[in-house]
């Protein structure tokens, strides 16, 4: 799928997209021959889950850390995610945490 089929499905803006690829939050995609970018499936759950995690307020460099030790595939990333997870729930958002 094209760049603007997958901003309306997620509800992402086509820059936004290009942003979190530039920052290494979501796969490269393959290029189509017109090198146009092609996203699938795995693309669309990235930004899905990249926008859960908008909401509860992670920043993009603790959603990068994140999804590395997601994709480590080992059960040390498996730890090391769910330790971070914990963490982000038991500590104050970046908004509160400016609000002190």
């Amino acid at each position: 799928m094209k760049i603007g089929e997958l901003a309306r499905r997620t509800l992402h803006t086509a820059e936004t997209i290009r942003y979190y690829e530039r920052m290494g939050l979501l796969p490269a995609p393959r290029r189509f021959a017109n090198n146009y970018r092609d996203y699938g499936e795995v693309h669309v759950g990235r930004l899905e889950f990249i926008r859960h995690c908008r909401t509860l307020d992670i920043s993009l460099d603790e959603i990068r850390s994140l999804l590395e030790s997601i994709e480590d595939g080992s059960p040390e990333g498996a730890d090391r995610a769910h330790v971070m997870i914990c963490l982000l729930y038991t500590s104050p958002s970046p908004r509160d945490r400016q609000k002190s």
